[in-house]
């Protein structure tokens, strides 16, 4: 499987917006909430969040967490992290930028660790699962999701096999190669066992639905809202305005001029220190 191209990790300019704006209600929030709820349920007094991006997950601790428990959200990002913060909490948190691969926290500091669709983007997945090993106590809990192959995931795939067509001599590849380029449950449990986890973690698959009021806001939130955004600028012969709307228009047909409902689809991978 090929790693994540360097562009796969930039999330500037209007992107962090976008991606709150349309991103998180289309696809995030069903399992920012899930994960929430799995946390309240081990009663960890400090919880550490990394690649917290604009905050969902984060809200959502924040709201459901007991007022003493502590919260520290990082991101490597600095422009979603801000975002987040700007946004803000029901009670206070902990806002930090940090690098997932190298984290500044001290060994067998936080109960639990938990982590929304951003294992995808680690570039060294054993190393990164090590360091959450390090910070977290004996008898805490790693809890992250990675979304499942793309073919399960309707508006993803879509926007796609989309842009695929109009791009065919360098498909723009974003999506498939980092989002929903780590699937493979055996690779996942591997990792964790290479990551110094002695534990055979446990892999649940989580189907949700992905709704908008009509097929241009998926449309916006992939092309503009991730850094697929940066793959079409680079191309060229096809702006960024373009693009969407032939994702658009590519939804509505095959999910109707009105409201539209998808499949999405996720692992939520709960793995015991």
């Amino acid at each position: 499987m090929s790693q994540p191209a360097s562009s796969d990790t930039v999330f500037a300019g209007s992107v962090p917006e976008v991606y709150d704006n349309l991103m998180v209600p289309l696809i995030f929030e069903p399992y920012a909430a899930d994960l929430a709820r799995r946390a309240v349920a081990l009663a960890p007094s400090r919880v550490l969040e990394t690649a917290a991006g604009t905050g969902v997950v984060t809200r959502a601790l924040a709201r459901l967490l007991p007022a003493g428990t502590e919260l520290v959200a990082t991101d490597l990002n600095p422009a979603m992290l801000e975002r987040a913060a700007r946004v803000g909490t029901e009670r206070p948190v902990h806002w930090q930028q940090a690098d997932a691969m190298r984290l500044p926290f001290g060994d067998a500091s936080f109960d639990l660790v938990v982590c929304q669709f951003g294992v995808m983007f680690f570039p060294d997945k054993p190393a990164a699962f090590a360091e959450v090993r390090r910070v977290l106590r004996p008898g805490g809990t790693w809890l992250f999701n990675a979304w499942d192959r793309i073919e399960a995931n309707d508006f993803a795939n879509e926007v796609t096999a989309t842009l695929a067509g109009l791009f065919p001599a360098d498909p723009p590849r974003f999506m498939a190669r980092t989002p929903h380029g780590y699937f493979e449950r055996s690779r996942i449990a591997a990792d964790l066992s290479a990551g110094g986890f002695g534990t055979p973690p446990v892999i649940e698959t989580m189907e949700a639905r992905s709704q908008a009021a009509s097929a241009r806001v998926p449309a916006i939130a992939y092309c503009q809202g991730t850094p697929l955004r940066n793959e079409i600028e680079a191309r060229g012969g096809v702006t960024l305005a373009a693009a969407t709307s032939a994702c658009a228009e590519a939804l509505a047909a095959r999910f109707g001029d009105g409201p539209v409902d998808g499949r999405i689809q996720a692992h939520v991978v709960t793995q015991a220190r």
